[in-house]
């Protein structure tokens, strides 16, 4: 089996941040760390180069691969802000996840992700709320 490449690093948050080569995505990255830790009350982690985790859980998928990730995150890529939240995989909670999406503003998303070209287009309070429920999510699908 493969090796997973996406795990934890020793590399620290601000350092990853502080290097980010353009200043608006710098600031950018700065406001959804504070959503981050506001909504998982956790203290985030570096996750391979370039994912900024908070909480981890295992998972094991039908074809027997396991590995760990983390629970919430994102990635300030030069392209768009990425969130990684639970997208269609909401189960109880995906009526209010779609209603939030709705609020948001100008975005775009796949199975699991959540893209934003600037946070000037969002509604950052409807933003948390998604990051929160998100969470709330992956603890219900993923016990500690």
């Amino acid at each position: 089996m493969a090796e997973i490449k996406t795990r934890a690093t020793e590399v620290t948050v601000e350092d990853f941040i502080a290097a980010i080569p353009e200043a608006r995505r710098r600031e950018e990255a700065a406001v959804v760390d504070a959503i981050h830790r506001r909504a998982t009350g956790q203290a985030p982690k570096m996750w391979g180069p370039s994912i900024i985790g908070y909480g981890s859980y295992d998972y094991v998928y039908d074809s027997g691969h396991a590995g760990t990730m983390c629970r919430a995150g994102y990635s300030p890529r030069k392209g768009a802000m990425t969130l990684y939240v639970m997208g269609d995989h909401y189960g109880a909670l995906q009526g209010e996840a779609d209603a939030l999406l709705a609020r948001l503003g100008k975005h775009t998303s796949s199975k699991a992700c959540l893209y934003i070209k600037k946070l000037a287009d969002v509604d950052l309070a409807v933003l948390e709320k998604l990051v929160a429920l998100s969470w709330q999510g992956m603890n219900e699908k993923y016990p500690a």
